[in-house]
């Protein structure tokens, strides 16, 4: 809650810190220890904002690469499950958002999983997420 009161998305806080569980960190040091980096980070931002976005294309190139690689483990025999991947993996680059890419891919999820009448699928938590996005979507 605090990172988004003070601007930060609340999905790339949610993936941090599942990275740092995946990564062997539960005891909540690891959560300790990232906010005090994130912390130190705010001081170079003024570096990092007058790098020019082309000059990091390469790097988002590789990262796009690596996540790609979570693509050969869709389910591809059932079009409402890989649908909203493709949507997710399309609009990050054409967004330039990763935290948009992942609610256009809730909303997707939720809209094909409804209309395809598998709607005993969709759990509450991902309804409320999915109308949580259409709602920012539509009024920011």
């Amino acid at each position: 809650m605090f990172g988004s009161a003070v601007g930060t998305s609340t999905t790339t806080s949610y993936i941090e810190s599942s990275a740092g569980v995946a990564a062997g960190g539960r005891t909540g040091l690891t959560a300790v220890v990232v906010s005090i980096l994130f912390l130190l980070a705010l001081f170079f931002s003024p570096l990092a904002a007058s790098i020019p976005a082309y000059a990091s294309a390469a790097a988002l190139l590789f990262v796009a690469a690596i996540m790609a690689r979570g693509l050969a483990e869709m389910n591809w025999d059932d079009v409402t499950d890989y649908a909203p991947a493709i949507v997710c993996a399309v609009s990050m680059p054409l967004t330039y958002s990763i935290a948009t890419g992942i609610g256009l891919g809730f909303i997707t999820y939720v809209l094909i999983k409804i209309f395809a009448g598998k709607e005993k699928e969709v759990t509450p938590a991902l309804f409320v997420l999915a109308i949580l996005f259409a709602l920012k979507f539509a009024f920011t």
